[in-house]
């Protein structure tokens, strides 16, 4: 070949990475991108999957469609991150095959080669995940979901499905997915919990392989507005005793309409769920904080992360080359008011690393109206906005921009509830529902105030009394909110009102 012709080869090679590249940054910097949060490049996402952290990486799987922005033929996306923060987004783990679209499920370490999928020494990662046949759901067949695996020999980097395919058959249940996995240590066995229409059923093995039923939960408990969807089974640390807690998702029937995350609280002996308490709990009343589940792997603590949309508007909101994202990953703990038990959901540790340092304005006195944004250089976000007070009163935060657009996040004194207003917020009229506020309850019987507000591109995380009332909105405003204020009924002393910046995570 001429010496020409290799130059030529070159030179388009260096163009076409120098346009990837710079593909690579404009991807991560259109209307609406997040900026703190994981989203993919481009194209459609849903549920987080397959979560894992294996060898110092965190690895997230996700429901992916890359042939168009909305909702289509399931493959698994793939990401990891060191941090919990900082992601880069893999190639595709997972495509559909012969059994069907790839759907919701897990991931888990098989250190004991229970599986013998093992080779020289090397332990494999179990990937289970439901297969649903678009050609038996057409025909209206009740058996088109069932349960495959697949392993991966180099730190998930790659993946074989087992030739056995599904190990778990439907006996004929038009929702039979979503499979969570864990190791039950007592009695040497792996558990999994199924959402099988408006239940929960759990199942064990012992090879991964091959799988019997335990046991169902739910029947007539909790929240039944939809489908019960991603369930997911572990213990919270309560002072050196273990609680059970069972994460289901459902949709329709949340707080505040559409898609959302219940949980109870209990025992398991292996076998069967006993719950210690009939009342419905939530682990986030804002409308866009779906399919939530925890990584697996995370000795000492559970960190859950959440679909940040809601299915009565994810496929129409109007971002325009990529659709949704996930929230800020969370660290659950147990939490006692009264006689009541709570799981607290509040940002992991690793989130301090984007924070640049901040304004802080001390011992405050609001009467009526605040505008802090004029305490602060370059108002903006991401960023993050903290309150405290000695005393909780009615009040609210109100974000605007100069195109009169405008996000209230507040306190109602009565009923005791926050609340999250985005009837003004911006574009809001690509669905009958999404212009809406939605409230919260007060679950803390203290008489102090402290409230966090997550604020990104196009979303808010509201994090109040540590973790116990835990909302999640997004929005699209015309132009970034850049005025900050705050509103009180009367008069309130703020202990500290702080405002910090956010580094973005994406180049």
């Amino acid at each position: 070949m001429p010496l020409g012709s290799n130059f030529q080869i070159s030179f388009i090679c260096v163009l076409l990475l120098c346009l990837q590249l710079s593909y690579g940054q404009e991807a991560y910097h259109e209307s609406w991108r997040p900026q703190i949060h994981f989203s993919p490049k481009a194209k459609w996402m849903n549920d987080p999957n397959g979560m894992v952290y294996y060898k110092g990486v965190y690895h997230l799987f996700f429901q992916y469609f890359p042939g168009a922005t909305v909702w289509g033929p399931m493959h698994w996306g793939h990401a990891t991150s060191w941090d919990l923060m900082h992601w880069h987004q893999e190639p595709i783990a997972l495509y559909p095959d012969t059994l069907g679209y790839i759907f919701s499920g897990s991931a888990v370490v098989d250190s004991a080669n229970s599986s013998h999928f093992g080779q020289n020494g090397k332990e494999p990662l179990i990937a289970v995940f439901t297969q649903s046949d678009p050609i038996g759901e057409k025909a209206k067949r009740t058996d088109y979901q069932n349960q495959s695996i697949a392993y991966s020999l180099d730190s998930g980097a790659t993946w074989n499905k087992y030739a056995g395919n599904p190990v778990l058959k439907n006996p004929g249940i038009i929702d039979f997915r979503d499979p969570k996995v864990f190791w039950y240590d007592p009695k040497k066995k792996w558990v999994m919990t199924l959402a099988t229409k408006d239940r929960i059923s759990f199942f064990s093995s012992t090879d991964l392989k091959s799988w019997k039923k335990e046991s169902e939960f739910g029947q007539g408990l909790g929240a039944h507005g939809g489908v019960w969807e991603c369930p997911d089974l572990f213990t919270l640390d309560d002072h050196g005793k273990p609680i059970w807690v069972l994460i289901v998702n459902l949709n329709p029937g949340g707080p505040n309409n559409g898609s959302a995350t219940q949980y109870f609280l209990g025992d398991f002996d292996g076998n069967k769920f006993v719950p210690m308490s009939m009342k419905t709990k939530w682990l986030d009343y804002g409308p866009d904080e779906y399919a939530g589940v925890t990584w697996s792997n995370t000795s000492g603590r559970k960190i859950f992360l959440g679909w940040m949309s809601n299915w009565l508007y994810a496929s129409l909101v109007p971002t325009l080359s990529w659709r949704n994202a996930m929230t800020i990953p969370r660290q659950l703990q147990i939490r006692h008011v009264g006689g009541e038990t709570f799981v607290a959901s509040l940002p992991v540790l690793e989130f301090n690393t984007l924070q640049y340092k901040g304004v802080d304005i001390e011992n405050q006195y609001v009467n009526q109206d605040f505008n802090f944004s004029d305490m602060v250089k370059k108002p903006s976000v991401p960023c993050l906005i903290k309150l405290s007070a000695d005393e909780i009163k009615e009040c609210a935060i109100v974000l605007s921009n100069d195109s009169g657009e405008r996000l209230v996040i507040g306190y109602h004194s009565s009923p005791q509830e926050y609340y999250i207003d985005r009837t003004a917020s911006g574009e809001v009229g690509f669905q009958k529902d999404f212009a809406a506020k939605h409230s919260a309850p007060r679950l803390t019987d203290n008489k102090s105030m402290e409230l966090s507000l997550i604020l990104d591109e196009s979303s808010v995380e509201l994090f109040a009394d540590n973790g116990l009332s835990v909302m999640t909105e997004i929005f699209f405003p015309d132009k970034p909110y850049d005025h900050f204020q705050i509103h009180v009924d009367g008069a309130l002393l703020f202990k500290k009102i702080e405002f910090i910046p956010l580094k973005s995570i994406w180049p």
